[in-house]
């Protein structure tokens, strides 16, 4: 009888453990390079990241943009249009504009979130 019953403790303990084992939440993270942004405001940018933003992505000379519409804050730009990574150095100066792209139209910069297309701030001269 007492192995009855020590065969009983063991088979309950196992149980339990099995339970809890099934209880285990895994959370992962994705890595930042892939989060995408989302914009809920008008990006600020001072008179100095404007410089260094304008100043550099000049200087990469990059093929201007035919204007083919609208490119105002809010607007959402076609697939189409040609975008390009920003530099490091504006990426490491301005790190709140990492994850945008940028194109040239009319001699000024125009930054967009490559998750939605929408323009996020016009830089000029």
């Amino acid at each position: 009888m007492t192995h009855f019953h020590h065969a009983a403790i063991v088979s309950a303990l196992l149980a339990s453990v099995g339970a809890v084992n099934a209880q285990t939440t895994v959370i992962t993270h994705e890595p930042v390079e892939s989060r995408t942004v989302v914009t809920t405001e008008p990006l600020q940018l001072t008179p100095v990241q404007r410089q260094t933003i304008y100043r550099t992505i000049v200087r990469e000379r990059v093929p201007p943009a035919r204007p083919s519409g609208e490119y105002r804050v809010g607007a959402r730009l076609p697939e189409s249009v040609q975008l390009y990574t920003l530099p490091h150095e504006v990426a490491v100066e301005v790190p709140a504009i990492r994850a945008y792209k940028y194109m040239v139209v009319n001699n000024r910069v125009v930054l967009i979130d490559p998750a939605t297309s929408e323009v996020v701030a016009e830089v000029v001269d």
